[in-house]
C-alpha cells in the first residue's frame, strides 16, 4: 500500500516514522521551512525531555503528483478545508485522523463518498524547532487504541487492510463502528474542556477555581445531552452524570498530573488551539439542530 501521510506535525511525523521504519511505501507531506528541514535532517524525535534525538530519513514530499492508495490526514479542524482542494485530485482514500465533530458528509462533497474514513489519532507532544518531543502513551503504545471506521459503521476490506498495515507498523490500531458518534463525543468533551483551560490560563490554574470546573462539567453534559445520537463510549457519559461532589475533586486532580500538564491543554499554539475549538464547537451546534 502506498501510503501519503499529509500533515508533518507532531501525530503526522510519527505515524510517519512508524510506517516507514516498519518497511511501508510512505511519504511525508510538508511544506516551507518544515519540508527543507526534513529534507536536510530526516524526522528528528526525542522523547519527552531526553537530550537524545534520532534522525529517520522518512522519504518526503511537498507537491504529490498522485497514485496513492490511502492519504492519511493528520490536520487541526480548522485547517481542513485547503487539504480537501489538494487532495480532490490524487486518487486514493482519505482517512482523516483528528479532531472533527461534522460527519463524514462535508469531506465527501468535495472529494468523493466512497474515499471517506473517519478516525482519531491518539498521543502528542510538541515541536521544539525542528525537533518532535512526543510523549507516551499514545498510539505509539499498546495502551491506547488508534480507532478507524467507515462512515456508515460497516467493515470493509479497506478498513480491514489499513487496520492491519497500522498493527504491522506497531500501532494499536483497531476499527470502530461508532467512529461518527465517538468523534462527536470527543468534541463534546474536548471544547469545554479545552475552552475553560484556556479561559484560566492553563490546566492547573483552572484546577484551583472549582466554579469554573463545575461550569465546564455541566456545559460537557449540555454538549453531550445536544448530540443527535448517543455518546460513544457510554462511559463518559455515566462518568459524567456522577454528582458534581465527586466528579470535581477527580477532575481537578487530573487537571493537575502531568497527563494534563504536559497535554494540548498547555498549548503553545493558542490561537491555533483556539481556532480548531472553535470549529469543533460550530460543528457540534450544526449537529445538534
Amino acid at each position: 500500500m502506498r501510503v501519503l501521510v499529509y500533515g508533518a506535525g507532531v501525530l503526522g511525523s510519527l505515524l510517519a516514522v512508524r510506517l516507514h521504519e516498519s518497511g511501508h511505501d510512505v511519504s511525508l507531506l510538508a511544506r516551507g521551512a518544515r519540508l527543507e528541514a526534513l529534507r536536510r535532517h530526516g524526522v528528528q524525535l526525542a522523547e519527552g525531555d531526553s537530550p537524545v534525538v534520532r534522525r529517520v530519513p522518512v522519504p518526503v514530499v511537498g507537491n504529490p503528483a498522485g497514485g496513492y492508495d490511502l492519504i492519511a490526514v493528520l490536520v487541526r479542524a480548522h485547517q481542513v478545508d485547503p487539504v480537501l482542494e489538494s487532495v480532490a485530485d490524487l486518487g486514493g482514500d482519505v482517512l482523516f485522523l483528528h479532531a472533527w465533530a461534522a460527519g463524514a458528509e462535508p469531506l465527501g462533497a468535495v472529494i468523493g463518498h466512497e474515499r471517506v474514513l473517519l478516525g482519531f489519532p491518539t498521543g502528542g507532544g510538541t515541536m521544539h524547532g525542528d525537533v518532535v518531543r512526543y510523549r507516551a502513551p499514545g498510539f505509539l503504545t499498546r495502551r491506547v487504541p488508534l480507532s478507524i471506521g467507515e462512515p456508515g459503521g460497516h467493515d470493509s476490506p479497506r478498513l480491514e487492510r489499513i487496520v492491519r498495515m497500522f498493527r504491522s507498523a506497531g500501532l494499536h490500531a483497531k476499527a470502530e463502528p461508532r467512529m461518527d458518534a465517538w468523534l462527536m463525543t470527543h468534541a463534546a468533551i474536548a471544547v469545554p474542556l479545552g475552552q475553560a483551560a484556556a479561559a484560566a490560563g492553563g490546566p492547573v490554574a483552572l484546577a484551583g477555581d472549582p466554579d469554573a470546573v463545575r461550569g465546564m462539567i455541566h456545559r460537557m453534559r449540555q454538549d453531550l445531552a445536544a448530540l443527535p445520537t448517543p455518546p460513544v463510549p457510554r462511559g463518559l457519559a455515566v462518568a459524567l452524570a456522577l454528582p458534581d461532589g465527586v466528579l470535581v475533586p477527580v477532575i481537578r486532580r487530573f487537571l493537575r498530573s502531568p497527563t494534563a500538564t504536559r497535554s494540548g491543554l498547555n498549548n503553545t499554539s493558542p490561537a491555533t488551539e483556539a481556532a480548531e475549538l472553535e470549529r469543533l464547537a460550530e460543528q457540534l451546534r450544526a449537529r445538534g439542530r
